[in-house]
């Protein structure tokens, strides 16, 4: 049974603004960048194999990958598919806006020049089908971000459309998911 990892990047002065970072490419605050650090070491401190880093090419990620990647060694690239979706019209405005919750109930919605939920889940089930396929071979750590977590979560499991609009995962978490075991 195969299985990789994923984690979010690190803080970023919009996460702390509680600003849609959505595409817009935001950086890491000096918070983020020690945050990023610190999870490098904890993937030591546990002895967590991991064979290669995959990140957005978001620069919020990929510092927080290249944090990792230097402590660990472990070898990273940028896997474009990671990107974080487009809320278009959306970017930088209050992520607890009444009008954006509604919005991300409808799965088809582009949020007016944006990606829509359901080409978002495309993209990434599309990577982690190609993942599984290497699944027995190679272990992979996903740095990207929350709204990637939460199309990864739903791969893995059933949710509703608010628990899926309202999951997320705190900046360097690091979360493990396991493919299950194919019926024979």
């Amino acid at each position: 049974m195969g299985y990789f990892y994923f984690a979010r990047h690190g803080q970023t002065v919009w996460n702390v603004e509680n600003k849609i970072c959505g595409a817009t490419d935001i950086e890491l605050t000096e918070k983020g960048h020690e945050q990023a650090k610190e999870l490098g070491e904890e993937i030591l401190k546990q002895e967590i194999h991991i064979d290669e880093i995959l990140y957005s090419p978001l620069v919020r990620a990929a510092d927080t990958a290249k944090h990792v990647s230097e402590i660990t060694g472990i070898p990273a690239r940028m896997e474009p598919r990671l990107k974080e979706q487009n809320f278009g019209k959306y970017e930088s405005t209050p992520r607890n806006g009444e009008e954006f919750k509604k919005a991300k109930e409808s799965f088809a919605n582009t949020y007016e020049g944006g990606e829509s939920m359901l080409h978002l889940c495309q993209r990434i089930y599309n990577l982690i089908d190609d993942i599984k396929k290497e699944a027995d071979d190679k272990v992979y750590l996903l740095v990207a971000h929350n709204g990637i977590s939460r199309a990864i979560q739903s791969y893995f499991t059933d949710m509703t459309n608010e628990e899926f609009a309202k999951f997320g995962i705190k900046n360097c978490e690091i979360r493990k998911f396991e493919f299950p075991k194919e019926d024979a």
